[in-house]
């Protein structure tokens, strides 16, 4: 069947949301708290690195960068599940299902490759601090944040082309909140071991590849700042790197556990509150960790919401 033919006639129908009116209202509610915090830390933070001077540097272009890919990447599937938790009727058309996938898996990718740079930042100015202004200059920053919203789009676009050519079982009902791609393929009436090895691929690129990135560039760090003679000196390297750890760790995590695993150890349940965590927890993760250890991101916060305070008062 064509991928024309298919479009007019074919939906997918989600089966993860709660069936008690209650439950929904408080999955709602619940939801559109977390979605608006994960709004407003991220826009916050990108807002300070537009409008404040001091921080047009390299480090805070990537965390400013990975904010607004945060936020493009929750709008692509938060209001969709919120507005299914309203209505009867929880489906999707296959082209909005394939444009949910490459733009979550596109801009999900993007953000791996983001956390990738921001390694190679923080190994240029602990391995090498007298040449970091000469290394990484805000071109050059630019430059990587572009690529990797880029290539993440261009392997998530293959991906999609690739799943969606796939023949679909008559049974359309995705155990999901959305169109991710483990509950996808286990839609697929084909030979699902070639295919996953396809998939296993797509997201060794995405995933693992940049997390190589990161393992090395901090193993170079590590050696660097054990070095480092005093402990006051350590302690500083090291927590210029702490934010970022923690949010790969956590990024990283549960895109392995979601993506670089064969459909035989899918467990809808338990993946279903992964995805949860790392298409809003993440998001919501990263404005605290970066806010709270950053006093100059706190202070350009604190700036940014004055002047938007003193505007609408005058």
């Amino acid at each position: 069947m064509t991928w024309e033919n298919r479009s007019v006639s074919m939906e997918f129908v989600f089966l993860a949301y709660p069936s008690h009116p209650e439950l929904r209202v408080l999955s709602f509610v619940g939801i559109s708290l977390v979605y608006t915090f994960v709004i407003t830390g991220n826009g916050l933070i990108a807002g300070a690195v537009g409008t404040e001077a001091r921080l047009r540097t390299p480090m805070y272009c990537f965390l400013g960068s990975l904010s607004g890919v945060e936020i493009c990447y929750t709008a692509v599937v938060v209001p969709h599940i919120l507005i299914n938790l309203l209505r009867s009727e929880k489906t999707i058309t296959l082209p909005g299902c394939a444009t949910q996938m490459v733009f979550f898996i596109g801009l999900g990718s993007a953000d791996c490759f983001l956390l990738a740079a921001m390694g190679y930042d923080r190994y240029v100015a602990i391995c090498h601090p007298l040449q970091y202004p000469l290394i990484m200059t805000l071109t050059l920053s630019v430059r990587l944040v572009s690529a990797s919203v880029v290539i993440g789009l261009f392997l998530a676009l293959q991906l999609m082309a690739f799943i969606f050519s796939l023949p679909f079982c008559p049974t359309r009902s995705i155990e999901h909140f959305f169109c991710d791609v483990p509950p996808v393929m286990r839609l697929v009436c084909a030979d699902s071991h070639i295919h996953e090895q396809s998939v296993l691929v797509a997201a060794t690129l995405a995933i693992a590849m940049p997390f190589f990135l990161i393992a090395t560039s901090y193993t170079f760090i590590v050696a660097a700042v054990l070095k480092i003679h005093s402990a006051a000196g350590r302690h500083r390297a090291f927590s210029t790197c702490s934010s970022h750890l923690t949010v790969v760790l956590l990024q990283y995590g549960c895109c392995a556990f979601m993506y670089l695993r064969p459909s035989s150890s899918y467990y809808p349940k338990q993946d279903q509150f992964v995805s949860l965590v790392y298409t809003l927890g993440t998001p919501l993760l990263n404005p605290l960790v970066y806010t709270l250890r950053n006093s100059e991101m706190k202070g350009a916060i604190g700036r940014v919401l004055t002047r938007n305070y003193l505007s609408q008062k005058s």
